[in-house]
């Protein structure tokens, strides 16, 4: 693939994500963020977890210069941490893994100020905290299977009944975690219903089972709103009903159906709108299950499977924001 032509202007690129020692950098798609921003000549500031702040009415952080390198035994290198104060030509990627829990909103009002001081935010720090990534689904409601969100056990209850077979989810979940397959009459049930709502004091959401599982849940990757023409479709390994790749799914890349088109053309507008500018659909058979916003994944194997730049993409719409 030949090297991306520079931008006219160099900008500073902030990355929050979780510990940079710790990624897997052959499926990490923060990473790939990275290696694409210095390909172009941007510089990379990494912030030290938990080190947004806000000092005399000001979004700062701590950071340190960061130089990336696509080498599973010797991947990134960290000079000095110092005080970053946020302001015009930066970039702050906002891609530590969920759970959206208050530390999560918070570091989102801090980046509200940054993107006030003059700082792109991707992906918006509104669009983040209003779009829960079970729930944002639902503003589709023309895309989804039949669902039911509620903390109520008996209404929960009574939808597996009308479906026979659904799938029970908490809402701030990822990775495949605490999700359960239920059948109407299942013993456990009560049990798993107890679980996810705390006793009635949580949501959960309830959505049919949809068999076609098997033959992966696919990730559908936007760009400012357009679809990526491929997407990974998890498979189920095994007894294994999840497909997520964190659960043991394979990832196996195909282009994308006329079906998963209209869905992104159902979505996508609205996510550029608010300024969302990387973001992951979920896709199951015909339908759309989840949005993900936080910190989407996959843009590495579909690269390495079509010979993609995925992130050259998103860079080229953060770029024309600059120009």
């Amino acid at each position: 693939m030949p090297p991306a032509a520079k931008t006219a202007q160099s900008l500073d690129v902030v990355v929050v994500m979780d510990p940079i020692e710790k990624v897997k950098i052959a499926k990490d798609t923060s990473f790939a963020m990275l290696l694409e921003a210095q390909r172009r000549g941007h510089r990379l500031h990494y912030v030290r977890p938990g080190a947004l702040a806000v000092k005399a009415g000001k979004a700062v952080a701590t950071v340190a210069p960061l130089a990336v390198r696509d080498d599973k035994h010797d991947w990134f290198t960290l000079g000095e941490f110092a005080e970053l104060a946020f302001g015009p030509d930066q970039v702050v990627l906002m891609r530590p893994d969920p759970p959206v829990d208050e530390n999560y909103l918070h570091d989102t009002q801090i980046l509200g100020l940054a993107q006030q001081q003059g700082a792109l935010i991707a992906n918006d720090p509104q669009g983040l905290r209003d779009y829960n990534e079970k729930l944002a689904a639902l503003l589709f409601p023309q895309c989804c299977p039949p669902t039911l969100v509620s903390r109520d056990a008996s209404a929960l209850k009574a939808f597996v009944a009308e479906h026979q077979q659904a799938v029970l989810k908490p809402l701030d979940g990822m990775g495949g975690r605490s999700i359960f397959r239920a059948d109407a009459g299942e013993a456990n049930l009560n049990v798993i219903l107890e679980t996810l709502t705390d006793g009635g004091k949580s949501l959960a959401i309830a959505q049919k089972y949809l068999p076609e599982i098997k033959d992966g849940d696919k990730r559908i990757l936007l760009v400012d709103g357009e679809p990526v023409d491929y997407c990974l479709a998890r498979i189920p390994q095994g007894d294994e009903f999840r497909g997520n790749l964190a659960a043991g799914g394979r990832g196996e890349g195909r282009p994308l159906s006329e079906r998963d088109r209209w869905i992104a053309a159902q979505v996508g507008p609205e996510m550029k709108r608010r300024g969302m500018l990387f973001v992951g659909l979920d896709v199951i058979g015909d339908y759309l299950t989840e949005v993900n916003v936080t910190s989407p994944t996959c843009a590495r194997e579909l690269d390495a499977q079509f010979g993609l730049n995925i992130c050259g993409k998103l860079f080229d719409a953060i770029e024309a924001k600059f120009a």
